[in-house]
């Protein structure tokens, strides 16, 4: 005769094996939203990349928007979001059911949409003239979310950078962040000849990045996480990513970094399409509801609501966050498909929001969709509609002490089966399989059954 496998209390919770001291809250996070902005959004265009000719959509090789270097700065002077609403787009992220948002003070084009002293390129400058990084981190704060900060390590604007021109187009493939990838060993492409400043330039631009930090980490109060970008365009080295690293940790201890600040982030940030193998620390899915980050009329290429929870469900039941962007439009007013898409993810988030914020990746469950759990609970996502039963195997079905449809409220009927040969050991818990009568849809984009457990 076999021994069967066995459960301890709540063995079906996979507990995290890594901490994040001082940033325990972004573990479970479960879903945040990313802001992009700057002058360039009065154009239509996407945010920085036009400067250097190259797509940023996977798979896409050709330009969306042909500016030269000029054009696309040509709209900072006359950048003036008069419809900008930062307590509305705080309204708008809670309602959504976002735990943290993030918003870009600096891209790579170099514009600060922040007061600095250490550049005149800025909203600042602007016939707009407010701080809109203080009218955003107030208003976030206000509503009780986390806030997080976006910042470019270049400044494709800085003269110390040296600032992007027309004769460095197209962008090159040296420069790229595939150049890096193993398979290129040993290849011209694995070397940047890229462009670099002098030493002396460099020393100026990392005196500009620290003080602009220091800014940031000192007039906004309480910064949550930092999301640094453009990291591939130099080594560690050249950033000295432990000095910037040591300078924020100095004014902001308990700061969340991302890995775009080489060898120092907290967490992993991978872009636009799912890691083939989820990463095993604290990561975040970043993810655009269209095709571009910036606010651009063209991009209809939309991700429908039911595929935006799809994905938030698969990120938590791997671990991670999703950081969902949207784009203000030039004159500050938020996009209205985009709102209504983050609408219709809050009225999903109103019942469902337990099974993806605050949970765990699951361990020994068998079950044919994404699953998560916290202590006493098992949440099995219906991302593909059962026909007859749902079926899931691995749990302690002695402890089981009803099951619900999150949408409804609905308590539903189940059947207990376990292997008749297999026996637990002394003093443990059976695993077996629960058998519950395929729910009726109820209209949610995706339902939710929850296992509680006494």
């Amino acid at each position: 005769m076999t021994t069967a496998l066995v459960a301890t209390p709540d063995s079906f919770v996979r507990p995290p094996d890594f901490t994040l001291p001082g940033g325990e809250w972004f573990i479970g996070a479960g879903f945040g939203l990313f802001v992009h902005w700057d002058h360039a959004s009065q154009q239509g265009i996407e945010i920085s990349w036009p400067l250097v000719g190259r797509s940023i959509i996977p798979g896409s090789d050709a330009v969306e928007d042909f500016v030269t270097v000029e054009e696309y700065q040509s709209s900072a002077p006359t950048f003036n979001p008069v419809e900008w609403d930062a307590v509305a787009l705080a309204r708008l992220a809670k309602r959504a059911g976002a735990r943290y948002v993030v918003f870009t003070a600096r891209h790579h084009a170099g514009y600060s949409m922040f007061h600095t002293a250490q550049s005149d390129f800025g909203i600042e400058n602007s016939p707009f003239g407010r701080d809109v990084t203080r009218e955003f981190v107030e208003a976030i704060r206000a509503e009780g979310i986390r806030v997080g900060i976006y910042y470019s390590l270049p400044d494709w604007n800085h003269p110390d950078y040296p600032a992007f021109t027309m004769a460095d187009r197209p962008y090159a493939e040296e420069h790229w962040p595939a150049a890096g990838d193993p398979a290129n060993a040993g290849l011209p492409i694995a070397v940047d000849t890229h462009r670099r400043s002098t030493p002396e330039q460099w020393a100026r631009y990392q005196q500009y990045l620290r003080r602009q930090l220091t800014e940031i980490l000192t007039d906004y109060g309480t910064i949550d996480l930092l999301w640094f970008d453009g990291e591939w365009e130099r080594t560690e080295e050249e950033w000295d990513s432990a000095g910037l690293r040591a300078l924020i940790t100095s004014l902001q201890p308990d700061v969340v970094i991302n890995d775009r600040l080489p060898g120092q982030g907290d967490y992993t940030t991978p872009e636009q399409g799912f890691p083939v193998t989820a990463p095993s620390g604290p990561w975040e899915l970043c993810l655009t509801i269209g095709q571009m980050w910036a606010w651009r009329p063209g991009d209809t290429k939309s991700k429908s609501t039911t595929s935006l929870i799809t994905t938030l469900i698969e990120v938590a039941s791997r671990g991670g966050n999703l950081l969902l962007n949207i784009g203000p439009k030039g004159d500050g007013s938020l996009n209205e498909s985009q709102v209504a898409t983050l609408e219709e993810i809050g009225a999903w988030m109103d019942v469902h929001s337990e099974s993806v914020v605050d949970v765990s990746p699951t361990q020994g469950v068998d079950f044919y969709g994404p699953s998560t759990a916290r202590p006493g609970t098992l949440y099995l996502h219906l991302v593909l509609r059962p026909i007859e039963e749902v079926v899931v195997r691995g749990i302690p079905v002695g402890r089981v002490a009803g099951v619900r449809l999150l949408a409804t409220g609905e308590q539903l009927p189940y059947e207990v089966n376990l292997e008749v040969h297999e026996q637990p050991a002394p003093g443990q818990e059976p695993l077996g399989e629960l058998h519950i009568p395929a729910p009726r849809a109820s209209g949610a984009p995706i339902d939710v059954i929850a296992i509680d457990f006494a």
